[in-house]
């Protein structure tokens, strides 16, 4: 396993560390993670994204709003159209670890540790 250069040196009394419990409550919900992987690839308009994550833009609209809150999108006004885009890389590197590691409990060979993918649609 090699070391992460960015590797956390945080204190366990920091400050962060609350904030930091509340993004993982953040991406605790299903359509919140989906929501994510769809931005990945950049900006989509909240019709789109509710394609992609197969529920309807008014669900997708209000998580959405959860998410701005916490800074974890941000939103984009064309005309009558919204937009959004994930804020920074770090709600995408969290969401693919925590995807990864659900592979650890479910798969005994995680495609993630191979070269070829096994899973369709896995393009973490």
């Amino acid at each position: 396993m090699s070391e992460d250069p960015q590797a956390c040196t945080f204190d366990v009394q920091s400050p962060y560390v609350d904030i930091a419990a509340e993004i993982f409550r953040m991406l605790s919900d299903p359509t919140r993670i989906r929501i994510i992987l769809a931005l990945r690839a950049g900006e989509l308009s909240v019709s789109h994204i509710a394609d992609i994550v197969d529920k309807t833009p008014t669900v997708v609209s209000q998580h959405l709003a959860k998410m701005r809150l916490a800074r974890l999108v941000q939103p984009r006004r064309h005309g009558t159209t919204m937009f959004y885009r994930l804020t920074d890389e770090h709600a995408r590197r969290l969401v693919t670890e925590a995807v990864f590691q659900a592979e650890h409990a479910v798969d005994d060979q995680p495609h993630h540790h191979s070269a070829v993918p096994r899973h369709p649609g896995s393009t973490l």
